[in-house]
């Protein structure tokens, strides 16, 4: 028995440093999903110093959330920490499309393929907020660029027909990101008719006042 109360002692210690880990774990996947939206919503306000500021700070983050785990590859892999791993790519990616830069690799960023591509489906719906900005002032070739964004992205998600314990649910999140294209497309349309129509009607004001011009000068003892 006195055996046994070592094997207790050492499962104590065992469960104890897991403990600890997985403590410290939440805290930074937490700290690291803060610092990723305040990414994000520095980007759509065009605040390129706090975008950049904010993607240096969750870039430290994940790599110390990694290697705070490297020990514990059951805790790298629970939800919490593939959650904001995802929310570090959605950060990262949703950053270099809405400012043309170049689009970061899974190794690039150093995650799992499947947080990879449900970061991606993320994505998909930052790209909607900001088209949405944008054709709040009217139609621009800037939402149809970031339309073509969005439809890449869902023609390689649609590919992935895995199940989902391989990509993490991934087909749920496509889904979502094609209801989420169909309206975008709706919306974009909407707002170039809208255009087309107001141009349509300063042609027609145009001519007709142009008209009303030319009618008035031609009027006999008009100029008398």
């Amino acid at each position: 028995m006195h055996k046994l109360e070592s094997i207790a002692e050492q499962i104590r210690k065992t469960f104890d440093a897991r403990t600890s880990a997985r403590d410290q774990a939440l805290a930074q996947a937490r700290q690291l999903t803060r610092a990723c939206s305040l990414a994000i919503r520095a980007v759509h306000r065009d605040d390129g110093e706090s975008m950049t500021a904010n993607l240096e700070e969750a870039s430290r983050l994940a790599d110390t959330l990694r290697s705070s785990l490297r020990d514990f590859p059951d805790l790298f892999y629970a939800g919490y920490t593939q959650d904001a791993l995802k929310e570090f790519v959605e950060a990262n990616v949703t950053c270099a499309l809405i400012r043309n830069e170049p689009l970061q690799t899974p190794e690039s960023l150093r995650v799992e393929p499947f947080t990879y591509l449900n970061g991606l489906a993320e994505v998909v719906g930052e790209l909607r907020r900001r088209t949405l900005d944008i054709l709040r002032h009217g139609y621009s070739t800037e939402a149809e660029r970031l339309l073509g964004y969005m439809d890449e992205i869902y023609s390689v998600l649609v590919t992935m027909d895995y199940p989902d314990a391989i990509t993490n649910g991934l087909r749920r999140q496509t889904d979502l990101v094609r209801g989420i294209i169909e309206k975008t497309r709706g919306d974009i349309t909407f707002s170039l008719r809208g255009e087309h129509l107001e141009q349509a009607i300063g042609r027609l004001s145009d001519q007709l006042n142009g008209g009303a011009r030319i009618t008035k000068s031609e009027i006999p003892g008009e100029d008398r």
